[in-house]
C-alpha cells in the first residue's frame, strides 16, 4: 500500500451479507498494457487482512479480455509482473515470461533497490535506479551553496522571496525545484522530504519535534458539530490573555492522564498493543471526555492510506537559521528512512512515542462570526523517528 496507489479503504458489503467473514478492501485503478493498447481490469482491488498482516491484489483477470490469464493463472516459474504508476494514478500492468526481453534486461540490472517485495525502477528514466543515490548528490549540492535566502516557488515554478521564520522547508523545496502543495504523495524521486531545525551542525540535535502529519478529525463533536462548537465545548482562554480567543493545545499520548485544561484524553481503540495488530478496521484513535463522549476522532481506514502513501520512503535535512530576514544553511548529515507503515504508527502511538499535540484557536468568540485556525499535528521526538521505520540510515553529503 505504499507503492500502488488506491481509492479508500471500504468494509467489503458482498461479504457482510454472506457468510464469509468481513473483509476490507481498496480500489486500484489497474490497466493491462497489450499489443492493441490497453485493458482495464475493472475488479482489480487490494484485499486487507490486518490481522495476519497482509494485502492481496484480486481481481485483475476478472472481465479483463486482453489480460495475460494464461500466463498468471499457471505455475510458470521466471515470471515477472510490472507495475508503472502514472501521476494521475493508473497503474499501467504488464507480465513476462521468463525468456521474455524486459525479463532478460530486468535480471541484467545491478543492485536494484527493494521496496518491500518489490523492485524499485524510479530511476531508469535517468539511467540510474539508485534514487537513493541521486537524492543525495542533489541535497549534497544545495549543503555546498551555503547560505540561502528563504523563499519558495509560485504556482509557476517561480522562486519568490519568502519571509516567514518557518520557511526552511519551503527553501529547500525550491531549491530542489518542488512547488508547495498539500497532496499526499512523496515530494522527489519517491522520497518526501523533512527538513528540521538544529543549533549547530556538529551535534544534530533537533531543536522541536518532528510533525509526521496533520489529518483533520473525521469523528467527534469536532466533525459533526464543526469547530465553533468544540472550542466552545473543550478551548480555554488564550494562557497569554489575549481577549475574545480561546485556544486548544495540549500534549496528548496514550495511556495518559485527562489533560488539566481540557478534560480529554487520547485513547487507541480497535488496536492490540501486545500482538502489535488492528483488531478491528473501523477502529479509531480518539479524544474522549469525562463523559465518555467522543470529542474528536481520527479513523483507521482514512489515516492508513495518508499515512503509507506519504511517508514510504523519507529524508530528514538539518538545516540552520540566522536573520532576519532569515536565510538557511542545510547540514551535510542527512537521516534516510524506508519501509514504514501504518502499524508501526499505531505501535509508536500506542507506546506514547507518538502523541497528539494540537495547535487550534478560535478569536473573536463574542462575535456572531468567530475566525479559527487548526492544525492537528501528531507529533515524535526527532531521535525516535527510526522506530516508523523498517530501515534506516545515514547519509554525509561532505564524506
Amino acid at each position: 500500500m505504499n507503492v500502488l496507489p488506491h481509492g479508500p479503504v471500504v468494509l467489503d458489503e458482498t461479504t457482510v451479507a454472506s457468510s464469509k467473514r468481513p473483509r476490507n478492501k481498496a480500489d486500484v485503478n489497474l490497466l493491462w498494457l497489450t499489443d492493441e493498447g490497453v485493458c482495464e481490469a475493472r475488479h482489480a482491488q487490494l484485499v486487507l487482512y490486518p490481522k495476519y498482516p497482509e494485502v492481496r491484489l484480486s481481481g485483475f483477470l476478472k472481465n479483463a479480455s486482453g489480460a495475460p490469464a494464461e500466463l498468471l493463472k499457471g505455475r510458470m516459474s521466471g515470471r515477472v509482473l510490472f507495475f508503472g504508476v502514472c501521476p494521475d494514478h493508473r497503474i499501467l500492468t504488464f507480465a513476462t515470461g521468463a525468456e521474455h526481453p524486459a525479463t532478460i534486461e530486468l535480471l541484467s540490472q545491478k543492485d536494484v533497490p527493494a521496496q518491500g517485495v518489490f523492485l524499485d525502477l524510479n530511476g531508469l528514466r535517468s539511467g540510474e535506479v539508485d534514487t537513493r543515490g541521486q537524492l543525495i548528490r542533489k541535497l549534497a549540492l544545495i549543503h555546498q551553496k551555503g547560505w540561502i535566502e528563504s523563499k519558495r516557488l509560485n504556482s509557476q515554478g517561480v522562486p519568490i522571496s519568502y519571509q516567514a521564520r518557518n520557511a526552511a522547508g519551503l527553501t529547500l523545496e525550491a531549491e530542489l525545484g518542488i512547488i508547495p502543495n498539500a497532496k499526499a504523495q512523496p515530494d522527489i524521486l519517491g522520497w518526501e522530504l523533512k527538513q528540521y531545525g538544529v543549533r549547530d551542525f556538529k551535534r544534530f540535535t533537533a531543536k522541536s519535534p518532528v510533525t509526521l502529519f496533520t489529518p483533520a478529525p473525521t469523528g467527534g463533536i469536532s466533525s459533526k458539530d464543526g469547530i465553533v462548537a468544540f472550542m466552545k465545548r473543550y478551548g480555554y482562554p488564550d494562557r497569554n490573555g489575549k481577549p475574545d480567543r480561546l485556544n486548544f493545545g495540549g500534549k496528548y499520548v496514550v495511556g495518559g492522564d485527562r489533560h488539566h485544561l481540557t478534560g480529554l484524553r487520547l485513547v487507541l481503540d480497535g488496536y492490540d498493543q501486545e500482538a502489535k495488530k488492528i483488531t478491528d478496521m473501523d477502529g479509531n484513535i480518539l479524544l474522549l471526555d469525562p463523559t465518555e463522549t467522543v470529542a474528536a476522532s481520527w479513523g483507521f481506514r482514512d489515516l492508513l492510506s495518508h499515512w503509507n502513501r506519504k511517508h514510504a520512503k523519507a529524508a530528514f535535512v538539518p538545516s540552520l537559521m540566522r536573520g532576519p530576514p532569515p536565510v538557511y544553511k542545510f547540514g551535510s548529515r542527512i537521516e534516510l528512512c524506508e519501509g514504514t507503515d501504518f502499524l508501526l504508527f499505531l505501535a509508536a502511538l500506542s507506546e506514547a512515542r507518538v502523541y497528539f499535540d494540537p495547535g487550534v484557536k478560535l478569536e473573536g468568540i463574542s462575535t456572531l462570526n468567530p475566525t479559527s485556525h487548526a492544525r492537528y499535528q501528531f507529533r515524535i521526538a526527532h531521535k525516535q523517528l527510526s522506530s516508523l521505520y523498517h530501515k534506516s540510515s545515514v547519509a554525509f553529503l561532505d564524506a
